[in-house]
């Protein structure tokens, strides 16, 4: 069953997306989101992330093309939205502002951008890309 299966790939390509995924680095954003009073599901924003991150993984690239986007060009775009959230926690303002009825943080802003972003995006459709070439 494991016989194809490459563990150094799979453990480079898991201390990759840990890295980019930056759990530990989010945990204030979190502690923040909850002071704010908006509610944060752990199991909700991991399956949610997950389902993302697998759909990605093997539909991100056809959907890329879909809208003729290159791969720097979404890095660069999920970068530009990272760095808008990032100012309005430090500044305390509110860019995208969130007036629906949802009280809840889990889907925006902690599924996507900080857990299932661009970066980690990116760094999938590499992953993918370099399966395709080594086989």
């Amino acid at each position: 069953m494991f016989a194809g299966f490459n563990w150094q790939q799979m453990f480079s390509a898991f201390i990759a997306l840990f890295a980019v995924i930056d759990i530990i680095g989010s945990i204030p954003i979190i502690i923040n989101l909850k002071e704010k009073g908006k509610g944060v599901n752990a199991m909700k924003a991991t399956i949610i992330s997950f389902v993302l991150l697998i759909g990605f993984f093997y539909a991100g690239d056809m959907l890329l093309k879909l809208f003729r986007v290159d791969i720097e060009s979404f890095a660069v775009a999920g970068a530009f939205v990272i760095f808008l959230l990032s100012l309005e926690m430090i500044l305390d303002i509110e860019i995208f502002k969130n007036q629906g009825p949802i009280k809840e943080a889990t889907l925006v802003p902690l599924v996507f951008p900080l857990l299932a972003g661009a970066g980690a995006f990116t760094m999938l459709l590499s992953f993918g890309q370099n399966m395709l070439i080594s086989t």
